[in-house]
C-alpha cells in the first residue's frame, strides 16, 4: 500500500519535483516462465485526481482523451494537505467499469518525461 507521503517523497527524491514530468500508468504482470520476475504490460496517460476523504483514498483517474496530468499541477495540491490527509492511500482508476486499483510502487522515464504510476493486472 502507498500513501501521499510515500508519492510527495518519491517525486522530490526521483525526480526532483520536475514540474514538466507527465504522469502515467504502468500496468505490471508476472513473469508467466518465472513469476519472481514483473513485464511490463502497457501504459496510459493519467488526465486527473480527486480525493475522497471518506474512503481517505487519492484517486488517480486514466483517461486517453483528456491532456496527461502534469507533475507541477499535481505537487501544489499534495503539499498544501493536512498531515491526516497525507496518510490517505493512493490508487488508480483504470475505467468506470473496474474499482481503483492500489499502487504496487513508483518509477520515472527520464527520456520521455514520465512519472509513473505501478499496478498488477
Amino acid at each position: 500500500m502507498k500513501v501521499i507521503i510515500d508519492l510527495i517523497e518519491d517525486i522530490r527524491e526521483s525526480i526532483n519535483n520536475n514540474e514538466n514530468y507527465t504522469v502515467a500508468a504502468m500496468l505490471l504482470k508476472e513473469d508467466a516462465n518465472d513469476t519472481k520476475n514483473l513485464i511490463y504490460a502497457g501504459e496510459a496517460s493519467v488526465a486527473s485526481f480527486y480525493v475522497d476523504k471518506i474512503a481517505k483514498e487519492l484517486i488517480f483517474n486514466v483517461n486517453r482523451e483528456e491532456a496527461p496530468l502534469k507533475v507541477g499541477d499535481l505537487v501544489k495540491h499534495l503539499l498544501i494537505m493536512d498531515m491526516d490527509e497525507m496518510m490517505y492511500e493512493v490508487k488508480l482508476a483504470v475505467s468506470d467499469e473496474h474499482e481503483p486499483q492500489a499502487l504496487v510502487g513508483f518509477g520515472f522515464n527520464a527520456a520521455d518525461a514520465k512519472y509513473a504510476l505501478f499496478i498488477m493486472a
